[in-house]
């Protein structure tokens, strides 16, 4: 049994972290539920548009990852190879993200929105040798196989029959549901050590490829104190989540969190409306609400719930981009409580949070969360003074830390150096000790709770024949409302529409990275070095569409 004290205790010095030596993802999050006789609580489920509700208790989370480890060793896959799962949010991802962790292969979560092109090249990077996928994606995804991955196997779930060019193929393509189904339960877990591989997430990276960020399975452990200081778990709690697994803020906050404490964890699939939340958390008597933004402000102001309609909710949670003191303000209004905001990283999770304990000031991130030696540095890597911006810095020995950029050595030197792990990311602290956040002084895009590289939008447009030069914003067209714009410069004698650019980019990205404006250029102003001016062109866009807002092309 893992108790939670035993792990992170706290004296007159300060926190200290007992992470033991061998630690398991899988154990802590499903078996040792079934051990403490709690098998048969509920520990998932799954509202589906289509397939209607299906639950999943402890035991037959267990049981069913159990099969899913017989099955990676029936295949051959070795305890350090890599599985890709590419699947939307249903009872197979629990099962095959713990059977992973649970064989010793490390999962790698993979969002549905992406590209085939786009998941060729993580599996071409990872190195995965399995994929676990819909059948309903298979059609879109079978492209990859001429790719030159190391897949050996293709394991389908979902409803319907297989595809019927399934057999014949280089790599073996099966039935998931039907092996699961057959194959006998294999009870072992490996004895992991805390800092051996877990999974291995994707994230925006600067070069305009996707940057592999590995983790340990004390990840797990690091993010302790997020369960008493954001979190606000009760015994008995009940989670609604509006995201998708494959998002590393819903991998931790919507599976990983609440199992390892052995709560109930309600999600969605399907078509969704403002609505369908506030309707989901009064039929499932949820306690705990987490969203991001955009999902509260929709709920304000497209529905007419109220704080009467959810009696059951008492704790709102968001993360993924600040929500507006506005929307804060209306939601107290309207629901008679406070949405408790985070800020986190692919690379370490959410470690600043607010808390309950401290009232919220509008705008401020709120505060370090014990456990978490943060620090804020100059360029001299030295404290900056309260009120000065400086940039967070996290002792190296943090458990919460990642364990390193997949495959890419100089990119680890470069963020995990001197005993820290720099983020990138700046904030400055008051006199009271709350955290502001100022974000990168990079160019990344934060559109809808999505972090997009430019770089990635770039590189892809750039290999659209008439298009010469390409340049990503993030374009505010109102509050709280930021996107992907394209600016473009078309190659001599080229008269492509802004809708082909556009639908250019559908093709070629995931719909959250697509552009949905398009601006045409003769040239960009550029510094003497002829650096692009950013920042530059963002005011001169704004400048240009209060005047004539005929002056841009934007998607439906």
């Amino acid at each position: 049994m893992i108790k939670f004290d035993d792990l992170l205790t706290q004296d007159a010095s300060g926190w200290n972290w007992q992470v033991p030596e061998h630690f398991n993802i899988a154990y802590a999050c499903v078996r040792q539920h079934v051990e403490q006789n709690n098998g048969n609580n509920t520990a998932l489920i799954i509202e589906d548009d289509t397939l209607g509700t299906c639950e999943l208790s402890y035991a037959n989370l267990d049981m069913l990852s159990g099969r899913f480890v017989y099955t990676l060793k029936e295949l051959g896959l070795g305890s350090d190879d890599r599985v890709l799962i590419r699947l939307p949010n249903s009872s197979d991802y629990p099962v095959s993200f713990f059977g992973c962790l649970k064989h010793g292969a490390t999962a790698v979560p993979t969002s549905t929105l992406l590209s085939a092109p786009e998941v060729a090249y993580l599996a071409k990077d990872s190195g995965a040798k399995v994929l676990v996928t819909a059948k309903s994606m298979w059609p879109e995804l079978k492209s990859i196989l001429a790719e030159d991955t190391q897949l050996t196997a293709v394991l389908l779930t979902g409803p319907g029959d297989m595809p019927e060019d399934s057999q014949g193929l280089a790599v073996k393509v099966v039935d998931l549901h039907q092996l699961l189904n057959q194959c006998p339960v294999d009870d072992s877990i490996v004895a992991s050590k805390a800092n051996d591989p877990a999974y291995l997430v994707y994230t925006s990276g600067t070069t305009g490829y996707p940057k592999g960020v590995l983790h340990a399975h004390r990840s797990l452990i690091g993010r302790l104190p997020a369960s008493r200081f954001w979190f606000d778990f009760k015994e008995g709690d009940r989670i609604m989540h509006s995201g998708k697994f494959n998002w590393t803020y819903v991998l931790g906050s919507a599976l990983m969190d609440p199992l390892f404490h052995g709560h109930t964890v309600i999600v969605h699939e399907g078509k969704n409306d403002a609505s369908t939340w506030p309707t989901l958390i009064a039929k499932h008597q949820c306690t705990i609400f987490i969203g991001v933004p955009t999902i509260y402000r929709q709920i304000i102001q497209k529905t007419d719930f109220k704080g009467s309609d959810v009696p059951s909710l008492r704790h709102c949670m968001s993360a993924g981009e600040h929500l507006s003191d506005e929307m804060l303000l209306a939601w107290r209004e309207t629901f008679g409580m406070d949405v408790y905001e985070a800020i986190g990283m692919s690379e370490f999770s959410y470690y600043i949070s607010q808390n309950k304990q401290q009232p919220i000031r509008p705008g401020a991130a709120g505060f370090t969360q014990p456990g978490h030696d943060v620090v804020l540095l100059d360029e001299d890597n030295k404290p900056v003074k309260p009120g000065v911006e400086g940039m967070i810095a996290i002792p190296d020995n943090d458990p919460g830390l990642f364990l390193n950029y997949w495959q890419l050595p100089e990119e680890t030197a470069k963020a995990r150096h001197s005993g820290y792990f720099f983020t990138g990311d700046y904030a400055r602290v008051d006199e009271d000790g709350y955290i502001w956040f100022v974000g990168r002084k990079d160019d990344i895009i934060n559109t809808f709770g999505y972090r997009v590289s430019p770089h990635e939008i770039e590189r892809v447009i750039k290999t659209h024949p008439d298009v010469a030069d390409c340049v990503a914003l993030g374009e505010e067209l109102g509050k709280d409302k930021i996107l992907v714009s394209a600016c473009i410069i078309l190659t001599p004698g080229a008269t492509t529409s802004a809708e082909d650019i556009l639908a250019f980019g559908n093709n070629h990205l995931a719909k959250y990275k697509a552009p949905k404006i398009v601006h045409f250029y003769d040239d960009f102003p550029r510094t003497k070095n002829g650096k692009v001016l950013r920042k530059q062109m963002l005011v001169e866009l704004a400048e240009k569409a209060a005047s004539n807002p005929s002056t841009k092309q934007t998607a439906n």
